[in-house]
């Protein structure tokens, strides 16, 4: 049952420019002492404009690093390391800074500004941060953030294939809530009917202008971060997650080289469907069509034989979250889509 509360981020600027109006938007809010975490590497113009929005508003960092490991151990250092006084913490750049810097808040009991740098997939708004414990990759729960701040002529500076790695995070809504739905018909799971209509509502918005524009950067930041306050809604990841990210999970373990999420997801949903019955998979293949998403695949593609190894090791990781991979045997109807679909030609070796 939902909680009475749901906790979702109070405040949100999506719009070109919005990164160096990071410092103004901490001073209204009366954040004199933030902490501040940025991805390693991030271009100097981002760090110029950053730094100088913070300066003209007189907010002065009583933290402030670089993230290189997103783990436990490290955000249990920084947790030990933030000053008194601190009254905020600022994450800034890609997914693994994002789930530091929300992780981090979540123990000091701060509020958390979300500002990703790319639109690579749904994490920057979730109510979990993806970080390592003893080596392994883990889901952890934290809160989500008071505030999401994305400048969308940043992000589309980023590279492209980061862009698409979106695409593909969001199209996956579509065959998470189909999941979520079968484990309903099959096992009496309950499903949140808000939360699944919101998270497939935001996909079909983003079909209306599926393009590399300003328009469309600033639709699909909007989905992706809504889909984040659909699993907030409903206390699960089950309105945005379903065997496709399973399987993405198990190549991050087992590849010799894990691409990024979002591709992995994307493709994953395109067999997911065709495993469902083929509902969604015209939507999603028109899609990966007019983004260019098959030809970015193309020019990096997956391995059949891992893939293969992915989706065994997918079917049973996680007995309690029922998806279609649990529904019958699959195995190798799933190697005969990779190996004869005219949409995947060219996207496996």
């Amino acid at each position: 049952m939902r909680s009475a509360h749901v906790d979702i981020p109070s405040f949100v600027r999506i719009k070109s420019g919005a990164l160096g109006r990071l410092g103004l938007y901490a001073a209204r809010h009366d954040r004199a002492r933030p902490a501040l975490l940025t991805s390693a590497g991030l271009p100097e113009a981002i760090l110029s404009t950053l730094h100088a929005g913070f300066a003209a508003e007189d907010v002065s960092f009583a933290l402030e690093r670089e993230v290189a490991e997103p783990s436990f151990a490290a955000a249990a250092d920084l947790l030990a390391e933030l000053p008194s006084g601190c009254d905020a913490v600022f994450g800034v750049g890609g997914g693994r800074a994002l789930d530091l810097a929300k992780y981090v808040a979540n123990l000091a009991g701060l509020p958390y500004y979300s500002t990703p740098t790319s639109l690579s997939n749904d994490g920057f708004s979730a109510p979990q941060s993806s970080l390592l414990l003893r080596g392994r990759r883990k889901s952890l729960p934290c809160q989500m953030p008071f505030a999401v701040v994305i400048d969308t002529s940043v992000c589309h500076e980023a590279p492209e294939v980061l862009w698409l790695s979106g695409v593909g995070d969001l199209i996956a809504k579509l065959t998470a809530v189909q999941d979520w739905k079968l484990a309903y018909h099959e096992r009496g799971e309950p499903v949140d009917d808000l939360a699944a209509l919101l998270s497939t509502s935001t996909v079909y918005q983003f079909l209306a202008r599926p393009h590399r524009d300003a328009d469309s950067l600033e639709l699909m930041a909007t989905a992706l971060m809504l889909n984040g306050v659909a699993m907030a809604i409903c206390g699960s990841s089950r309105p945005a997650s379903g065997a496709e990210h399973l399987i993405s999970h198990a190549l991050d373990q087992l590849s010799e080289r894990p691409r990024y999420h979002g591709l992995q997801v994307g493709v994953a949903s395109y067999l997911t469907s065709r495993l469902h019955g083929g509902a969604h998979t015209e939507t999603i293949a028109r899609l990966f069509e007019e983004t260019s998403f098959w030809e970015g695949i193309r020019r990096d593609p997956f391995s059949a034989r891992e893939w293969s190894e992915a989706v065994r090791v997918a079917s049973q990781s996680r007995p309690e979250r029922y998806t279609v991979l649990n529904h019958r045997g699959c195995l190798d109807e799933v190697d005969a889509i990779v190996a004869s679909d005219p949409n995947l030609a060219g996207c496996f070796v």
